[in-house]
C-alpha cells in the first residue's frame, strides 16, 4: 500500500532571528511523494533558512512543517531518519576514502555491516564513483564530491532528500553530470527530491517549483505552467530606422516598443506567428529579429518586478 501523504507540508512557516530580521515570512508548501521540487530564488531569499527548519537544523518562530509525516518541532528524531541532507557548503571528509565516508555515515544511522556493505557499493554505483571508492576524497574533483555527497544522502534510504544549492560552484560539464545522476536517483529509488537553487536551467528539471522572494513564496507551479501565465513571447529586432520602427509597430499592430540593447523589443503572444507579419508590413529594413519564449526569469520579473540575476546581485 502506498503512502500518498505529503512528503513535505508546512503551513505558516516563519523563522525571525534576534533583531527582529524575518528570513521566512509564513511559507505554505505542499511536496507529493517522488516529485523533483524546487525553490528557486536569489541568495537572502530564504530558501535555506526554510531547508535548515524542514531538516531540524533550525526551529520555526512559528507555523507547523511535516516531514515525512512527522513534525518537525515535536518529533525531530523521526524527521532525521526519513531524511537525506546535501548541504551547500562540501561536507565530506577529505582525509577518508569515499567507501570510508560512506561506512561513517551508516554507523551514524546505525545500519547492520551487512546491509550497509551493500548499500554503499550501490551507491557508489549509482553516482559512478565504483572505480573511485577506495580514493581519498582530497582527490576529487568538486563534481565528485558533490556525487559522493548525493551518495551519501541516500544511503540509509531517505524519503527526501533535501539538496541545497546542489550544483553551487561548479562547472557546466560537472552541474550536467550531478543531474545525470539525480534523474537516476529519482527513477531507480522513487525519493522525494527536494532542493534550492537559483540557477534558471537547474529549475526547469523539476516537476514544480515554488518562487521565494524575501522570504515569501510569490508564486508556484510547473515550469511551463509559470511560463505560459506570461502569455507572450518576447521579440528583438533591429531596424534601419529605430524611430519609425517604434512608430510603425504602434500605429500598423497596435504594439509599444521599448529600447533593448541593440534595437527594440516588444511582446506578442506568438512571436514565431508574427513575423511575417512583421517583415511585411513594417515599412522600415529590418536587420535581424530574434523571438524568445518567456522564461523562468521573466516569471520572477512579473512576480517581483526585477529579473532573478539582479535580485541575486543585490542580495548581501
Amino acid at each position: 500500500m502506498t503512502d500518498d501523504r505529503p512528503t513535505v507540508l508546512t503551513r505558516g512557516l516563519r523563522k525571525t532571528y534576534p533583531g527582529g530580521t524575518e528570513a521566512v515570512r509564513g511559507v505554505d508548501l505542499t511536496v507529493h511523494p517522488g516529485e523533483t521540487f524546487g525553490f528557486l530564488g536569489p541568495n537572502g531569499a530564504g530558501k535555506t533558512t526554510t531547508i535548515a527548519m524542514l531538516c531540524t537544523l533550525a526551529r520555526p518562530t512559528a507555523g507547523r512543517a511535516l516531514v515525512g509525516g512527522s513534525d518537525v518541532t515535536t518529533d525531530p528524531g523521526a524527521v532525521r531518519r526519513r531524511i537525506g541532507l546535501v548541504f551547500q557548503e562540501t561536507t565530506v571528509d577529505p582525509d577518508l576514502t569515499a567507501a570510508e565516508n560512506l561506512r561513517f555515515h551508516a554507523e551514524l544511522h546505525a545500519l547492520p555491516r551487512a546491509t550497509a556493505r551493500t548499500a554503499t557499493a550501490d551507491m557508489l554505483a549509482l553516482v559512478g564513483l565504483t572505480a573511485q571508492r577506495d580514493r581519498l576524497v582530497r582527490t576529487f574533483s568538486g563534481g565528485m564530491k558533490r556525487r559522493l555527497e548525493i551518495a551519501r544522502g541516500l544511503l540509509h534510504s531517505p524519503r527526501v532528500l533535501f539538496l541545497d544549492e546542489p550544483t553551487a560552484g561548479l562547472d557546466p560539464r560537472s552541474r550536467a553530470q550531478v543531474w545525470e545522476h539525480l534523474h537516476h536517483v529519482r527513477t531507480r529509488h522513487a525519493v522525494t527530491l527536494f532542493l534550492t537553487t537559483h540557477y534558471l536551467d537547474e529549475a526547469e528539471h523539476c516537476d514544480r517549483i515554488a518562487v521565494i522572494d524575501d522570504g515569501l513564496i510569490v508564486t508556484e507551479g510547473t515550469p511551463a505552467a509559470l511560463k505560459a501565465a506570461i502569455g507572450a513571447d518576447r521579440v528583438d529586432l533591429r531596424t534601419a530606422d529605430d524611430r519609425t520602427a517604434a512608430a510603425r509597430l504602434r500605429d500598423r499592430f497596435g504594439l509599444a516598443a521599448v529600447p533593448a540593447a541593440e534595437g527594440l523589443r516588444i511582446h506578442v503572444p506568438d512571436g514565431a506567428a508574427f513575423v511575417p507579419a512583421l517583415c511585411a508590413g513594417l515599412g522600415v529594413p529590418l536587420l535581424s529579429v530574434t523571438v524568445t519564449r518567456p522564461s523562468l526569469d521573466d516569471v520572477f520579473l512579473r512576480c517581483t518586478g526585477r529579473t532573478l540575476r539582479a535580485a541575486g546581485e543585490a542580495s548581501p
